[in-house]
């Protein structure tokens, strides 16, 4: 069984090597050895690990209900048990998980509307909270393919316009309080309100974010203690502030490593794409530290985000620079939009050529993705614009022919917050 599996994915991948790399790569790939001499030029299988992370990140905005007049707007649409089959990661993907637990968020300061969307209805699921991702494990058939068992957090960005940017203060709050006094590393207040806020009004949000994911990061690494696993954190735009903090915080708390072996940790990457800074130089030096830790930032040249906030943070990690204006496949030169939308990112990964310049797509990623959200695809490619929705927007037409919003579905773990 597990040779036919390593066969169907060498297909896909054009050859046995490859899957053989990745597998024996991980480690390296992952940032043991801070990607050196790995991203000029791209090697080919960082370059599908990239890509695979983004399409996690991605999951997150495909699922996501925006729809303001829904009275699930700001939930998930699908339930865990089919929910990568339903976002369309399941067909010719190679690298198979399941979702484990939903993540949701609030704030106890004011944010902006991109941030957490509220529903129109009187019956809204829920007033106070949104689902911000969630967490997923790769199955037995996926680890032959991966060489450990991943276990993969995913974080939602902003689901509107970039106007958040020049609307948002970004003030500095310490974080001493989850990672430890050492350093007194300083965190943006909006990411860090969002990721650690409860409300005991919302049955989504009694514990926080943050309690959320350390909980099930906690369950899982017992889980799997006996094997080799890796943790790793992904996002895009605030999803990837989101993953850098989640991903200090997991291994400060020293959640990577089994209770009963605690010399033995495993590592914790972040992957993130369009990340906005996180925090001061504190925080860049106390994540510096961490042997366990490491973060790629992906970052578009023309993207507006990464610069921000521009005075008193640091970044952390490094970073890998792409330029989707070289790619002959979209409009050029590009909007705001194009710049900083997460499917532009990774067709960019997918062909970008580093200091050599040019574009060229190194591995297969289909190129109408970029119009999902977007009309960034030249026309010559006949893609629809924002091709991407729900079948008549969620509208079911009933048994009596007339037509009724149906735009969830129920999941196992809402059901049981309910009961707590």
């Amino acid at each position: 069984m597990m040779k036919k599996i390593t066969n169907a994915v060498a297909r896909k991948f054009a050859g046995k090597k490859t899957v053989d790399n990745i597998a024996k790569k991980w480690k390296i790939l992952s940032g043991e050895d801070g990607w050196e001499h790995l991203l000029d030029p791209l090697d080919i299988d960082l370059r599908r690990c990239i890509v695979h992370y983004g399409e996690m990140a991605q999951a997150a905005y495909d699922a996501f209900n925006a729809e303001k007049v829904s009275k699930f707007a700001g939930s998930c649409r699908y339930a865990r048990r089919d929910f990568f089959s339903k976002v369309g990661l399941e067909l010719g993907n190679p690298f198979k998980y399941s979702v484990t637990t939903f993540l949701y968020a609030t704030s106890q300061i004011q944010v902006p509307d991109a941030f957490i969307v509220r529903s129109l209805s009187r019956e809204a699921w829920s007033k106070e909270s949104n689902w911000i991702g969630y967490v997923a494990v790769v199955t037995d058939e996926g680890k032959a393919i991966l060489g450990r068992r991943d276990i993969v957090i995913a974080w939602r960005g902003t689901v509107q316009t970039l106007e958040w940017v020049n609307d948002f203060k970004f003030d500095l709050v310490s974080a001493s309080k989850i990672l430890g006094e050492a350093g007194d590393p300083g965190v943006h207040q909006g990411w860090y309100s969002i990721y650690t806020s409860d409300d005991s009004r919302s049955p989504f949000n009694r514990t926080s974010a943050r309690d959320q994911v350390l909980q099930e990061v906690k369950r899982l690494v017992e889980l799997y203690k006996n094997e080799e696993i890796s943790i790793t954190v992904t996002g895009h735009s605030l999803g990837a502030a989101m993953a850098t903090l989640n991903a200090i915080d997991i291994v400060a708390n020293g959640l990577n490593r089994p209770k009963d072996q605690r010399g033995k940790p495993c590592p914790v990457t972040a992957i993130v794409f369009a990340s906005p800074k996180v925090g001061d130089s504190n925080f860049q030096k106390v994540f510096s530290e961490y042997r366990d830790l490491r973060a790629l930032r992906v970052r578009n040249a023309f993207d507006i985000v990464p610069s921000y906030p521009i005075l008193g943070y640091s970044e952390v990690g490094v970073e890998l620079g792409i330029d989707t204006r070289k790619s002959q496949y979209l409009k050029s030169p590009g909007s705001t939009s194009s710049w900083h939308n997460l499917e532009c990112y990774l067709h960019g990964v997918a062909g970008t050529q580093g200091s050599k310049g040019g574009f060229k797509l190194e591995i297969h990623r289909d190129i109408s993705l970029v119009n999902k959200r977007l009309d960034a695809l030249k026309d010559e490619y006949l893609v629809p614009v924002s091709w991407h929705c729900e079948k008549n927007k969620g509208m079911v037409q009933q048994e009596d022919g007339s037509w009724k919003l149906m735009d969830h579905e129920e999941d196992d773990d809402i059901t049981s917050m309910y009961q707590r």
